[in-house]
Order: structure tokens, then sequence, then C-alpha cells
């Protein structure tokens, strides 16, 4: 992988991302992030071209009064949501477009359908490793991009913990699986505990664990903290541990939600027997999944700031001692 994109870089060193500058604005609640979400991911921001992608961005560069306008003015609204969907904070580069934000929803949803279908501790295994090699891909390309050469933003040791990650989240997830296959654990307690117990803490603990490995550069280098100019006052290693935990426990939340809530409700269904062919319930349960990652999606997304915020005390010492604010800002990234 090479970096976050071929597209061209937008942002001025030395001031705060347009991206950022809204989020900071407009995501001060829950709420708020959670409808804004629902806008950028919307699917028809990945058919925009290149060309329309950086006129949208010299619109927001140009004006540092943009963010004032956004709910105003419908063609700053518009551009605002096509920066966020498409160009990532950090570098201003056009994210490849199966890794940008209204991307997640149709590339995992099927991936997610697939999981939870599979029986077979191969079959298990496959989806799996495909589910988590596009959400380590998606993370690579969404993280937190400051410390890193701009010209080879992803390192290589961050391209192995990845590799590594994915094929021990997929192996673990098809461990259940294969114990019983192998050893003909077929009793009812067995089928629950495998088919429906398990598979929602594994995989939300393994898509939390993914985001932790391919980003621990980021804690361990630290990120760039920023005043509310957007001047970079220094590196930080907490401001970092802080963007990758909780990163990782919103994307853990949205997998093992994805994966509790359409089992939980179709054990139900099925106890009522609503549903008696196996073709209707396997429908029901794909209508269910869709429903429930949509709607989860932009909540876990906004779970927390997109642009951070960390008060200076819990900050390092020669941070502490360069400026007098009491917050300062960063990316989390996604």
């Amino acid at each position: 992988m090479n970096g976050p994109s071929p597209g061209s870089a937008f942002r001025c060193r030395g001031s705060m991302d347009a991206n950022l500058r809204l989020w900071r604005t407009e995501g001060s609640s829950f709420w708020q992030r959670l409808l804004l979400w629902a806008d950028v991911l919307d699917p028809l921001h990945l058919f925009k071209s290149t060309d329309e992608i950086r006129k949208a961005r010299l619109l927001l560069e140009h004006s540092q009064e943009a963010q004032s306008e956004f709910r105003q003015n419908h063609q700053t609204k518009q551009a605002f949501l096509l920066s966020l969907a498409n160009v990532h904070p950090d570098t201003g580069r056009i994210i490849p477009v199966f890794f940008r934000p209204p991307a997640f929803l149709p590339v995992t949803l099927p991936l997610v359908i697939s999981s939870s279908l599979q029986v077979q501790a191969k079959q298990v295994f496959l989806c799996q490793f495909a589910f988590h090699a596009y959400t380590t891909g998606f993370t690579l390309f969404n993280g937190n991009y400051t410390t890193k050469d701009e010209e080879n933003s992803l390192h290589q040791k961050q391209v192995l913990f990845g590799v590594g990650a994915v094929s021990y989240a997929a192996v673990l997830g098809a461990l259940p699986f294969i114990f019983m296959d192998r050893y003909t654990l077929k009793s009812p307690v067995t089928q629950l505990i495998v088919k429906r117990l398990l598979p929602a803490p594994l995989f939300g603990l393994m898509s939390a664990f993914t985001v932790v490995a391919v980003r621990s550069p980021e804690f361990e280098n630290g990120i760039e903290v920023m005043d509310r100019n957007g001047k970079v006052l220094g590196v930080s290693q907490k401001a970092g541990e802080k963007a990758v935990k909780e990163t990782a426990l919103s994307r853990g939340i949205l997998f093992g939600t994805t994966f509790f809530l359409p089992a939980a409700l179709m054990h139900f269904v099925e106890r009522a027997n609503t549903a008696r062919t196996p073709r209707a319930l396997a429908s029901m349960r794909m209508l269910l999944i869709t429903a429930v990652l949509a709607g989860m999606l932009p909540a876990s997304f906004g779970m927390f700031p997109q642009c951070g915020e960390i008060k200076r005390e819990e900050l390092e010492a020669e941070i502490v001692s360069s400026t007098e604010e009491t917050v300062l800002f960063y990316n989390r990234g996604v």
C-alpha cells in the first residue's frame, strides 16, 4: 500500500484542515456527529469525480469562515460533505475509492452476512479473513498520518502488523467451528454457544484488536496536537493512545452489536415459528443484519469526536510548557 491516495494534497501545514474545522464546530455533541455522519456516508459521494472533489476542497481552503456557512449555504454544505467523504484531513489527499467512509457499508455488509451464514470452519475462515483484511485496510487509510512520511505514509511495520492481525483474527473466529468439527460436538448446547453466543464477542474483540495492531505506531511514536488555530505544538504519545483506544472501542461496538442483535432477534423468531423455511430464516437474518449495520455505522463513527480534544495537563511536559491553552486538538481517524 502506498499511502492514502494518488490524488493531490490540499492541506496547508500550519493551519487546521477544513474537515477538522468543521468537525470541531459541528460535531460537539453525539447527535450532531450522528446526523453529519449519516450525510457523509451517502454512497453517492463515491461517484463524484476527482475534479469535483478538488473544486470542493479549493472552495473550503480559501475560506477560513466556510464552516460558519455550513448550515446556511447549500453549495458550501455539499462541498464539505464531499470533502469529508473523500479527503484525508492529515494529508489532504483523496482516499482510494474502496477505502473511503461511504464505501464502508457497501463493502462490509456482504462480508458480514457471509460470515454469519457459514457453518463450515474453512468457509468461516475465508469469510472472516476477507472481512478483517478489508477493515484493516480501511483503518490504515483512515488513521492519523501527521507523523508519517507523506511519500510513504504506511510504514512497513504497519503492513506486517496488519497481515498478522488479519490472520490471527480469522483463525480465532474459525477456531470454535474447527473444534466442533474435529470433535464432532453437535449437541444443542454446543450449537448455541458456537453459532449464537461466540460470534458477537469474537467479532467485536477482533475488530478492535486489528485497529490497535495496525495503528500501534500512533501511540508508540505519537501524533501531532494543535491549538485551536491549527498550529502544531508537538507530538504526543498520549494523544495517539487516546485516538487509537477510542477508534478501537467504536469499531468493536459496531461489529459486536451487528452480530449480537440479529442473532438474538432470530432466536426469538425461530422459537415463535413465524418463519418455518430455511430460506425465509436466512432472508430475515440478512435483513436484520443490514438494518443493524446501517443504523450502527454512523452511530459508531460518531461515538467520539473526529476532531479529538485532550486537556493540556494530560500531555507530555514539553507540550505543556509550550502553550497556555487548556485544550488541544488532534485528528482521531476513523
